[in-house]
């Protein structure tokens, strides 16, 4: 994968990628390792995943460490962020990009809790270890971010609406942050082929994704998504700290922010 991100753009800097042991948040930490920067590698549970990430850093000339923690669970949050600044020292650049609800087995309330609670609890925690200027980074879908205006499917719902009441608490501490002198901005795509948000739509909902697809004209991959997330770190906040990936014509734009 070509990486987007200048070789040496990232030098000196400290990222951290939450829930980056596969998928988008794996690309992103690689690219972002590959600019230079060093990269914490944060799971919450599979460590082997996680610690076969750094090693492909490492071995490409790059410094990274796995760090576990429950983003649900605001200690372990805590935890992560000592060792992280320990370790590595202050974070530059911290990319949201942990997100789920549409496993089962972990109750009624963890997509609020993990794509809302979880993500104010970790940006609060960070703000003790995030250097000057650093940049906080949210991932989301169109399908949630544009929930207030544009119906999703009935199986990601639950999902768009936590994600995008998620976005609403962080976008609440802009004045604060900005006062701290932290850049905050949003990544929004489509739907993303490959990922496991995909696989279990496609699981409930056979077609889901293709159908999505013949509509948009087409879905970025994982790659490509990471792409834009790792540039989201770097480039220019844009207008109403928002950075679109595809096409948006499809989803109504009135009060989307």
């Amino acid at each position: 994968m070509t990486n987007p991100l200048a070789p040496g753009s990232l030098d000196g800097r400290v990222a951290l990628v939450t829930g980056s042991s596969r998928g988008i948040g794996a690309d992103t930490a690689r690219y972002l390792a590959g600019a230079g920067a060093s990269v914490v590698i944060n799971y919450r549970s599979k460590a082997p995943r996680a610690e076969k990430v750094v090693a492909e850093i490492t071995e490409a000339g790059g410094t990274a460490v796995a760090v576990g923690a429950d983003l649900t669970d605001a200690s372990s949050v805590a935890s992560m962020f000592e060792r992280a600044a320990a370790e590595l020292g202050p974070i530059d650049v911290l990319v949201l990009n942990a997100s789920g609800g549409m496993e089962t087995g972990m109750g009624e309330d963890y997509a609020m809790r993990l794509n809302r609670d979880a993500q104010v609890n970790v940006v609060e925690g960070a703000l003790p270890h995030l250097a000057p200027g650093a940049r906080i980074v949210f991932v989301t879908s169109h399908q949630a971010h544009f929930i207030r205006t544009t119906p999703t499917m009935p199986e990601y719902e639950a999902v768009a609406l936590s994600k995008r009441a998620g976005e609403d608490a962080l976008r609440a501490k802009l004045p604060d942050l900005e006062a701290a002198g932290f850049e905050f901005v949003v990544v929004s795509g489509d739907m993303i082929e490959g990922t496991i948000t995909a696989t279990l739509l496609e699981r409930a909902n056979p077609g889901a994704i293709e159908a999505r697809k013949q509509d948009a004209g087409r879905l970025f991959n994982v790659a490509e998504f990471a792409a834009e997330v790792a540039s989201a770190a770097v480039e220019p906040v844009p207008a109403e700290h928002t950075r679109y990936v595809g096409d948006t014509s499809g989803f109504a734009r009135v009060g989307d922010a």
